[in-house]
């Protein structure tokens, strides 16, 4: 890594270019995964999607020696009313990115498309209490969420660990700039998200945020108050957690 640095109890890890940042989170990621499985004979992680997550999963699948057949592995939100099969739902990107590719022992996957999402998200709260998160390869939104922890619904001290959100404009509108959805109309109004206190429960959280569209959020996560104005800078209270940047993400960095 070109830069390592801490603000607060958060460390922060700079790679040169993005490729270095997810070889660099991807090690980290197998470490704990592989310590999980020594200790308990298996692990569970939890994983984001997006487009800034790419580099980094690919990394993460392509490495040999992890014993993903002990691993089980969840993802952290999803579209209310998207089907499994539209190109936007997160189901269908860990489908074809992850389980596809890796024997994973489980792979639990949030169901957009319930006729239920209350009960949906009640079920996935479960399943989570009862496999508590050993890792947590989260990212950060242009408007500084966390999943779909957008600002106005973001709670640091959430007593759900699942819960039926609305999605900001700001949220909608980059699902169409990263080529999701045609037009902003035809992003959903609503998702099924993990909270913040769940997706910080983990034992070993790592945040993956490279790209310069998050350079904004990024500088604000680190240096503005810890306010749910900006869910992500509730990391600068986690010492378990780890920032990792590239060197367009981090291009507001102060130190």
């Amino acid at each position: 890594m070109s830069r390592e640095l801490r603000v607060d109890a958060l460390q922060v890890r700079v790679g040169r270019d993005v490729e270095e940042m997810a070889r660099d989170a991807a090690a980290e990621a197998a470490s704990v995964l592989q310590a999980a499985v020594a200790a308990r004979g298996e692990a569970n992680v939890m994983l984001a999607t997006g487009n800034s997550q790419l580099a980094f999963l690919a990394e993460l699948v392509g490495l040999p020696d992890l014993a993903w057949e002990h691993v089980r592995a969840f993802h952290m939100d999803e579209y209310v009313g998207l089907p499994p099969s539209h190109p936007a739902s997160f189901q269908r990107y860990m489908r074809e990115r992850v389980a596809a590719a890796l024997p994973v022992r489980e792979f639990h996957y949030l169901a957009g498309d319930s006729p239920d999402p209350e009960q949906e998200a009640a079920r996935y709260e479960a399943l989570l209490r009862a496999h508590p998160l050993d890792l947590c390869c989260a990212g950060i939104g242009e408007n500084g969420h966390l999943a779909f922890n957008d600002p106005p619904v973001a709670d640091f001290d959430d007593p759900r660990d699942v819960k039926i959100v609305a999605l900001e404009p700001e949220s909608r509108r980059q699902q169409v700039g990263e080529g999701h959805f045609a037009t902003i109309d035809d992003v959903p109004t609503h998702a099924i998200t993990v909270t913040i206190p769940a997706l910080l429960r983990a034992g070993r959280v790592l945040v993956i945020a490279p790209e310069a569209r998050k350079a904004k959020a990024v500088h604000a996560a680190l240096y503005g108050p810890i306010t749910k104005a900006c869910p992500a800078s509730i990391l600068r209270r986690q010492p378990n957690a780890t920032l990792y940047l590239d060197a367009e993400s981090s291009s507001l960095l102060e130190t």
